[in-house]
């Protein structure tokens, strides 16, 4: 099984997390988005990351890559099987990769990515903007929600992880979620990010 795209993406961090908690043998392959890899593009046409190599079947999207792997590789199981619990799962998945994303990475790209990869430059205007008004709203959408250690029911799920994984890019841009203002969330954040499947993940940002 191999996994394409740089980890410093939190769609790829995203898969990662899902391959080290089900403890796969995968290997990873830290490409860019639209590489011209010949074996990434067959999963990949469009070029986007993540994409998955499992044998004879290949795949891009976290999400798909993530059903598929929960689907195909049982226990743990990243989706609950409760109706409800796993519709609230899936309403997360889609809430953090259309709702929350951008205003989490939007500090990332103007702080780090532009003005230290790409060596463009960044607008802190668009950064700050994010960080006072984009993200307050969703963080106090999210204190809401949260009860206890898991977004969704009593066990760590798909929902965990497609929220938690682009604060870690709101992390390496140097901010960090207000405890005062929003302490259910800081709280669930500091013990998913803990979890030894998103420390792995994490750690294999370079590599």
């Amino acid at each position: 099984m191999k996994l394409y795209g740089s980890s410093v993406s939190p769609f790829v961090r995203k898969v990662l997390v899902g391959l080290f908690e089900k403890g796969l043998d995968f290997e990873h392959v830290p490409l860019r988005f639209h590489d011209p890899d010949t074996e990434f593009r067959a999963s990949s046409p469009l070029g986007k990351i993540p994409a998955l190599c499992d044998g004879d079947f290949r795949i891009a999207d976290s999400s798909a890559i993530l059903h598929y792997l929960d689907a195909a590789y049982p226990g743990p199981a990243l989706l609950p099987a409760e109706p409800r619990a796993r519709g609230r799962a899936v309403w997360f998945d889609k809430f953090a990769d259309t709702e929350l994303m951008g205003p989490l990475l939007r500090p990332f790209v103007h702080r780090v990515l532009r003005p230290k990869v790409l060596k463009l430059p960044g607008d802190e205007a668009v950064a700050r903007r994010a960080i006072d008004e984009e993200q307050p709203r969703l963080f106090g959408y999210l204190e809401t929600q949260i009860s206890g250690p898991f977004l969704v029911g009593d066990a760590f799920s798909l929902a965990d992880i497609a929220v938690a994984t682009g604060f870690v890019n709101l992390r390496l841009a140097g901010e960090e979620v207000d405890a005062e203002r929003f302490p259910r969330l800081a709280g669930w954040l500091a013990g998913i990010l803990e979890r030894r499947a998103f420390t792995a993940a994490v750690a294999a940002r370079n590599g």
